[in-house]
C-alpha cells in the first residue's frame, strides 16, 4: 500500500501574498486561505453559526511568482498540495509545530485573471 498525503482547500485569501527569495534566487510565496462551514442549530433553538479554519500555504518558484503578482487580500482560490510539519522553538522556549500546505497546483476562481491561471496551473514546480 502507498502512502498518501494530499490536501484540497477551497476558499479566499486572508492578506495578501507575502513573496521572498532563497539564498539561490527561487521565489518562496507564503498566504493564508480561509475557508468556513456553516453549523446547523440542533433542538434547542440555537442560531445558525460559521466556523473559520485558517490554512497556511506555500507555493515555490514560477507558480509562486504568479501568485504574488496577481493574489490578493480576498481572492477566491483552490489549492492543492501536500501537508508540511516543521518545529521550531516559540519566544517563551517551548517547542511547537507548524502545519503548511506546500501547493503543487494553485487556481485562481474569480475569473478576471484567465491568462495568470494557466500560469499558474502550468508553471513548474523547481
Amino acid at each position: 500500500m502507498r502512502d498518501l498525503n494530499k490536501a484540497l482547500i477551497m476558499g479566499r485569501l486572508g492578506a495578501d501574498p507575502i513573496q521572498r527569495f532563497t539564498k539561490s534566487g527561487m521565489s518562496v510565496v507564503h498566504f493564508s486561505v480561509a475557508t468556513s462551514r456553516k453549523i446547523k442549530s440542533d433542538a434547542l433553538g440555537l442560531e445558525d453559526r460559521e466556523e473559520t479554519e485558517w490554512h497556511k500555504i506555500v507555493v515555490w518558484g514560477k507558480q509562486g511568482e504568479v501568485c504574488a503578482q496577481y493574489l490578493k487580500k480576498g481572492s477566491p482560490v483552490l489549492i492543492e498540495g501536500m501537508i508540511r510539519s516543521h518545529s521550531y522553538d516559540s519566544k517563551d522556549g517551548t517547542k511547537k509545530t507548524a502545519f503548511e500546505i506546500h501547493a503543487d497546483q494553485v487556481s485562481f476562481l474569480n475569473g478576471s485573471h484567465k491568462d495568470p491561471v494557466v500560469q499558474a496551473e502550468h508553471a513548474e514546480i523547481q
